[in-house]
């Protein structure tokens, strides 16, 4: 039996590693088409996005995207003429996964926003994973409320259904919303997604596989995926610094169903943090989250300071 050192050393080599100034390179020629007010916007609380991460890690990734987006279509295309029917290519779907706190939300709206500005991708639209948990009372009744964000606490079958819409040119598919604010579904509102060219879709268990064998995976409906990662100890680091801030800021709001955090001291709040970080975030990625990696197209390897240090890219 081939040792686990071996097992990594194999899916190792499905992968090109391409070292940041490498990569950085491929920016040449290519305009940053954003300004500095819409990547303050775009990036997460946390996040130490700027231009130059921008113009150096994310335009190239982006322009990669669309070419895959545009080839695929091509494909599908002529596929549909050797077959001599109608030409139906249905969108694009791109999967971002990752941590809690590594800033995957803020590559995906990043993407959307950089993807949009391609002449073969003009119509991107992204949809978090958040809006397929099972709502809160749900959660209680099952007994598994503190286990929200691993696997078992999202309606897989509505999210697998949703992609099958998506992948099978329906003209109009709906999603529920989820509100971080009130850290629940709100029951009347929908994310509708109108047959773009691309659809985002982030979360934490994107990629993970069927529970069964006979079940249809989540990541069988994604075109390309991109994993977000970094050091363990950077991303405990950077939740805690996120959980502190928010504390000052959105949980302090009186709708935030965190509220009571906000009354806490630095002290107690990082307590808490760490408690939830600890017993919750840690225990999901390593057990779900982290065990997925191998499965993206691409990874992105952050470093301290959030800034992408290199890429690994699937061999085709």
């Amino acid at each position: 039996m081939p040792t686990d050192d071996a097992t990594i050393t194999t899916v190792d080599s499905l992968y090109r590693e391409i070292g940041r100034a490498e990569w950085a390179r491929l920016a040449g020629g290519m305009a940053n088409p954003l300004t500095e007010t819409e990547v303050v916007q775009l990036r997460g609380l946390g996040d130490r996005l700027d231009l130059t991460e921008v113009r150096e890690v994310y335009v190239p990734l982006s322009r990669l995207l669309s070419t895959y987006a545009e080839n695929t279509k091509r494909l599908g295309t002529e596929t549909a003429q050797f077959l001599g029917e109608p030409d139906s290519t249905t969108p694009f779907v791109v999967a971002v996964a990752g941590s809690v706190a590594v800033g995957k939300s803020t590559v995906a709206r990043l993407l959307r926003e950089l993807m949009s500005r391609w002449p073969g991708t003009p119509r991107v639209e992204l949809v978090t994973t958040d809006g397929f948990l099972y709502p809160n009372e749900e959660l209680e009744r099952r007994g598994i409320m503190h286990r929200k964000g691993f696997p078992e606490s999202y309606d897989r079958r509505a999210l697998v259904d949703f992609l099958i819409q998506v992948k099978s040119g329906e003209p109009e598919v709906q999603a529920p919303f989820y509100s971080h604010m009130r850290y629940n579904i709100i029951p009347d509102a929908r994310v509708t997604v109108r047959r773009p060219d691309v659809v985002i879709v982030e979360g934490l268990n994107v990629l993970a596989p069927p529970p069964t064998p006979n079940d249809l995976a989540v990541s069988d409906l994604f075109d390309f995926s991109i994993y977000v990662d970094a050091d363990v100890r950077h991303i405990e680091s950077w939740f805690i610094d996120r959980f502190l801030a928010l504390r000052q800021s959105a949980f302090a709001n009186p709708n935030s169903y965190f509220k009571p955090i906000a009354d806490l001291s630095e002290g107690e709040a990082v307590e808490r943090g760490l408690g939830f970080w600890n017993d919750i975030n840690l225990p999901n990625l390593r057990e779900n989250v982290e065990p997925t990696r191998h499965r993206a197209t691409l990874v992105l390897n952050k470093g301290e300071n959030h800034a992408v240090e290199s890429v690994r890219l699937r061999k085709l």
